[in-house]
């Protein structure tokens, strides 16, 4: 019998419910994936807690990697034995042993590449894909600011930025974070947020970073902005320590004129084509040793309520996979 975790109400990870569950028919144009590895993601948080909002009952998770057991007979490119992997936000439901998914929403994973890797990867991996090739699209010699350096985006976010060469400051919460982020790209490191914006000056010699990349949220918000040279970027895409408070223009106008985006992965990776050319680049640069995906836990699927638990408490670094 297929299982899963469920959510039949919004709070804390006690919430979450291991249950047994019955999988649709299999339409025309759908597969049946048996997972191999899921991943997790702050995303995942603001589900269960409501911050984003979601229809009850529901499933929870993301983004999977996995083996295709079935076919609809319409299908076409994908085959049974394939090894695959996806992202699909709405409705959640990636915390699973299977999954009836539209084969629109797969990616084949290629050799060289793991099942735990590509669980890690693939929704934290578009999410920088489209942070830096589209957001903006980052140019040789740019100097960024990525905040939460060590977190799953943040490793991900720094190597890439660097092999696009862009010049990378990571900001970070501990010395051994600090460690890590220096070995996955970034250039300079900041431990702790207190006087961010100081040293972040003092690196770029008064001048401030091009962009600022801010998964934190609440607690790092004005530090970023003064962290900016005049007509810089502030991209939001991340609330760890709560949503951004409202803020006034003139916020934005009396630091420079400054430009400001809260960006959302469906809003630029909204079609299966997109999805493709995205992940073959990510992967691409994971088999040249560009990008290397570091797996810092790993939890049985029926854990997942403690993988939240420590996600939510900053005891993780790099990325977190429930395995079924």
């Amino acid at each position: 019998m297929p299982k899963a975790i469920r959510l039949y109400q919004h709070g804390g990870a006690e919430v979450l419910k291991w249950e047994d569950v019955e999988l649709p028919a299999i339409g025309v144009h759908e597969v049946l994936v048996r997972h191999t590895a899921i991943g997790i993601n702050y995303s995942d948080v603001y589900h269960r807690t409501g911050l984003y909002p979601t229809a009850l009952p529901s499933g929870m998770g993301s983004e999977a990697a996995g083996v295709v057991e079935q076919i609809g007979r319409r299908v076409r490119g994908f085959k049974r034995g394939d090894r695959v992997g996806y992202v699909v936000s709405s409705p959640p439901g990636a915390y699973a042993t299977e999954r009836v998914l539209s084969a629109d929403a797969l990616v084949k994973i290629p050799a060289g590449i793991g099942d735990e890797q590509a669980a890690a990867v693939l929704l934290k991996g578009l999410t920088c894909w489209y942070l830096l090739r589209r957001t903006h699209r980052i140019r040789r010699a740019d100097v960024i600011l990525i905040t939460a350096a060590a977190g799953g985006v943040g490793l991900i976010l720094s190597q890439w930025a660097r092999a696009l060469g862009a010049h990378v400051i990571g900001a970070v919460g501990s010395e051994s974070k600090a460690r890590l982020a220096k070995r996955h790209g970034c250039h300079r490191v900041i431990v702790g947020y207190g006087d961010l914006a100081a040293q972040v000056r003092e690196f770029t010699r008064g001048k401030g970073v091009d962009v600022v990349y801010d998964s934190v949220g609440k607690d790092t918000f004005h530090a970023a902005l003064d962290s900016l040279r005049p007509r810089g970027l502030m991209v939001s895409f991340g609330n760890a320590s709560g949503p951004v408070p409202p803020f006034a223009a003139l916020e934005l106008a009396s630091r420079g004129s400054l430009f400001f985006t809260r960006p959302r992965l469906v809003d630029y990776v909204d079609s299966g084509e997109i999805r493709r050319t995205a992940a073959r680049e990510l992967f691409a640069l994971m088999k040249r040793g560009k990008v290397r995906v570091h797996v810092g836990q790993r939890y049985a699927l029926q854990e997942a309520a403690q993988a939240q638990q420590d996600l939510e408490g900053r005891r993780t670094t790099g990325s977190t996979v429930l395995l079924p």
